[in-house]
């Protein structure tokens, strides 16, 4: 294969008309030429921080979509499905990955379950990461996101951490809004990444610490605006990343907007290209080329460097995607899951109760925090949706055991003028949860889910939208551009015709039951306090 475009020297900064020679899986030769030439060739993007499961596809579907975007390589901790299936789901996602031609990079999922506080499929202690990361294909260890138990120095998480030290494997952090001494105790562990700082002050703290930062835009979760001053300065500690992202969203854009949207700021292009394609390299000591003579042939040729228009992308000398088309083949799987709930009533959710105040959950927009408040109303003794103030019932179904009684809450920011929404994507241990605006399609909602093993799904009064996720519930074995055809149809079903005013309700309501992220979530088992982190109860009485 011989290429020829301006080539990106992104070490050297510098750009000029070159000749690019592979043979095999390697860049034999870089030599410059006078010919004049219009395309641009490049190191390929990497996304350092990604549960390819959120993406509701397989791994090998993921790649069929991200090569689109110029992606060559991610950094994937798989704890979506361990906290389901355990290493097993582990094992599934290496393999898959690794049936098709893109550069997946799995790490050892440290929090399975990320809290004590709710029910999950799988456990994995300390000696369980040990022998992950001495026996399979691992090269990180997955965030710690429990991280009061490092700061208060409990045997097993640290036990976890010193297993990945010892084999001088980076362990990836997730401290959200941690500051001070708390935030110095769980550097000095060992943890050498975040990706959860939303503000310029809480990420700059980090990396004065030494820490690196991942600056994040996913579905839900986006942080580019706050965080992209930091590649002025910071740009040798600055990595991109997407976290989780939706299939609608996978399908539109992945790491390649976030480059295009820092160009157009007017940051420098070099430090940009460090950020998206470079530095992940460097950290994680991946097994990606970064365009020099020798390196493994994994780059993009792109129209131009403002808009990254990609005209095809090359991974072990092989072109993946080339005239709108990826060349990643479908791998067929056999479907495997964990799911064990049965149909739930509408008595099973009553919510009964002689006090007058609530503590209501705030879903933010563009947020994975939420905000606690407290809400006044009742009828009959009942607390129910109140459509007109936005105070929603929230339920969580444990997946894993029959006929257990459902949690009960209430929350406001999703909007929803009718019917509702229900999702076995419910980070991390993935039980069900349900929001919406009367007890009977909330009911519908999850029964819904039960019956297909796992899905997503919209109710209004008996109309009924879904997609199952035959793979542990949480991911579609199918072809990877339908699935996100579909969801597409969900996310705009629940705006439309149910009214939500989020941006992306189902990313938002997988991260309700999240209890590593303040301020008040919701689990299985109860309203839980992730300041505290601690269970509260749902009503509050009035002396």
């Amino acid at each position: 294969m011989t290429i020829t475009a301006n080539y990106v020297d992104i070490e050297n900064r510098s750009i000029y008309p070159a000749i690019v020679v592979v043979e095999d899986e390697t860049i034999v030769s870089v030599s410059k030429t006078d010919k004049k030439v219009d395309n641009y060739i490049l190191p390929g993007f990497i996304d350092a921080h990604i549960h390819i499961e959120s993406s509701m596809m397989i791994p090998s579907q993921f790649a069929r979509l991200a090569v689109r975007h110029g992606t060559v390589a991610t950094v994937s901790d798989p704890h979506e499905i361990a906290n389901v299936l355990g290493i097993e789901g582990i094992d599934f996602m290496i393999e898959n990955g690794n049936s098709v031609n893109f550069k997946f990079h799995f790490g050892a999922s440290s929090c399975v379950p990320a809290t004590p506080f709710e029910t999950s499929g799988s456990t994995l202690d300390a000696k369980d990461i040990e022998t992950l990361l001495k026996t399979r294909e691992l090269n990180h260890l997955g965030e710690v996101m429990a991280f009061p138990s490092v700061i208060n120095g409990e045997k097993e998480m640290l036990a976890k951490i010193d297993a990945a030290k010892r084999l001088n494997i980076p362990v990836d952090g997730h401290a959200p809004s941690l500051s001070g001494e708390d935030l110095k105790k769980y550097i000095d562990a060992g943890i050498s990444t975040d990706h959860e700082s939303s503000t310029l002050q809480e990420a700059k703290e980090k990396l004065n610490l030494g820490m690196k930062i991942l600056i994040r835009q996913g579905s839900a979760a986006k942080n580019f605006e706050a965080l992209i001053p930091l590649i002025e300065d910071y740009y040798e500690d600055i990595m991109f990343c997407s976290d989780d992202r939706h299939p609608n969203d996978l399908l539109k854009e992945h790491i390649n907007i976030m480059v295009s949207q820092a160009v157009k700021k007017g940051y420098d292009l070099f430090k940009v290209l460090k950020a998206a394609c470079i530095n992940p390299i460097e950290h994680y000591s991946l097994d990606v080329g970064c365009l020099r003579e020798g390196d493994k042939a994994d780059f993009i040729v792109v129209e131009d460097l403002e808009n990254f228009n990609i005209l095809s992308t090359v991974i072990n000398g092989k072109t993946v995607f080339q005239n709108g088309k990826s060349d990643i083949e479908t791998v067929e799987v056999n479907s495997l899951n964990n799911f064990k709930a049965e149909p739930i009533s509408k008595d099973d959710i009553a919510f009964q109760s002689d006090c007058e105040t609530i503590e209501v959950i705030q879903a933010i927009d563009h947020e994975l925090l939420t905000k606690e408040f407290k809400y006044h109303n009742s009828k009959d003794g009942q607390f129910v949706s109140d459509i007109e103030d936005d105070i929603l019932k929230i339920i969580v179904v444990n997946r894993y055991e029959k006929n257990s009684k459902p949690s009960v809450g209430f929350i406001n920011g999703f909007g929803l003028k009718h019917g509702a929404i229900a999702s076995s994507v419910a980070h991390d241990s993935h039980n069900i949860v349900a929001v919406g605006c009367t007890d009977e399609e909330i009911v519908k909602a999850v029964n819904t889910i039960i019956a297909s093993k796992g899905g997503v799904c919209c109710v209004n009064s008996d109309e009924v939208v879904s997609l199952a996720l035959n793979i542990a519930g949480i991911m579609n074995s199918g072809d990877g551009f339908e699935t996100a055809k579909r969801y597409e149809k969900l996310d705009s079903y629940s705006k439309e015709v149910l009214g939500s005013i989020l941006s992306a309700p189902f990313m938002t309501l997988s991260f309700m039951a999240l209890l590593v992220i303040p301020e008040l979530k919701l689990s299985d088992k109860g309203l839980f306090d992730g300041r505290e982190f601690h269970f509260i109860p749902p009503c509050i009485e009035v002396p």
